[in-house]
């Protein structure tokens, strides 16, 4: 499920400087907040940056062209991090002065970076050889969580204040945000892990939740398969992945749950007991609190959305 973020205002329409890509700028010591806005539809519009740059969809959409590979819908809740001075050109197919797009761009100090991954792989190191903090320019566009939304949010909050202390405050959640976004990176890689190779103790508890998804699984399963303690199995694998095994587990069930409700003909109960739940109504209110709404509900609009 992706995690919207908090949409500051539109630039008022006397102030605007033009309708596409309007651009308002906060500066701070170590990063620099863009708000990007535009208000009619275009075509192949160039950005790039000398900084890394975290950017994440507001209102509205566009069309992503990046990295030579095929172009993607880019919608609210969703990021994209760019390495520095790599050209992406932007789609805007809908936007108009009533319905505009608007979107940040982080542009993030390299030290900040360097520093950050050296503190992280000296004082927290990962399980496994060769298995570093690290920036995943393969994984660039992933869907915020909550609490990677939480921390883009307070980042925002901080770029866009007028506290005396704002750098400080600042540089502390651009840590975060290292933080948050490798972990978010982590986890997709670990759901591609049938085309990579990854190498972490971690990776032998995943492929047994996948394979075993059908069942009840516990923590000391998990543990046992990474060859460790329950208590260090767990603080490692949150500390890779930024959630406990427990929720990934669950996000995995749900995860599995949804294509089988592609199916228009199966009972929900037959999914609730196929994705390991034995309690149908524990299953239905728990892909709810997940998705927002019910797996009938889910099914239906899925249904209806390849009619």
């Amino acid at each position: 499920m992706k995690t919207l973020l908090d949409t500051p205002k539109l630039t008022n329409k006397k102030s605007l400087k033009t309708l596409v890509e309007n651009r308002t700028i906060f500066s701070l010591e170590h990063c620099e907040l863009n708000i990007f806005e535009t208000y009619e539809k275009s075509d192949l519009v160039p950005l790039k940056f000398n900084d890394l740059v975290v950017t994440s969809m507001l209102r509205g959409k566009k069309v992503m062209h990046l990295f030579d590979e095929p172009h993607f819908e880019y919608l609210p809740g969703e990021t994209v991090i760019v390495p520095s001075n790599v050209e992406m050109k932007i789609d805007f197919p809908e936007a108009t002065t009533k319905n505009p797009t608007q979107c940040i761009a982080l542009a993030i100090d390299n030290k900040v970076i360097t520093d950050t991954l050296s503190f992280l792989n000296d004082k927290y190191p990962k399980e496994g050889k060769n298995n570093l903090w690290k920036l995943d320019h393969e994984n660039y566009f992933f869907y915020n969580n909550v609490d990677l939304a939480n921390t883009i949010n307070k980042l925002i909050k901080e770029c866009m204040g007028t506290s005396i202390t704002k750098d400080a405050l600042a540089d502390l959640t651009l840590q975060e945000l290292i933080i948050r976004i490798i972990q978010t990176q982590t986890i997709k890689r670990f759901d591609n892990s049938n085309l990579i190779e990854i190498d972490s103790p971690i990776m032998a508890s995943i492929e047994y939740i996948k394979n075993n998804i059908h069942n009840s699984i516990q923590l000391k399963d998990l543990s046992d398969k990474a060859c460790m303690s329950t208590t260090s199995f767990y603080r490692n694998f949150k500390k890779e992945l930024g959630i406990s095994p427990m929720e990934f587990i669950l996000n995995e069930k749900i995860k599995f749950a949804k294509k089988l409700l592609s199916n228009p003909k199966i009972q929900i109960n037959e999914v609730s007991y196929a994705s390991g739940f034995e309690d149908c109504n524990y299953f239905i209110r728990l892909f709810k609190k997940h998705e927002g709404i019910t797996p009938k509900q889910y099914q239906l609009m899925n249904f209806s959305n390849q009619s």
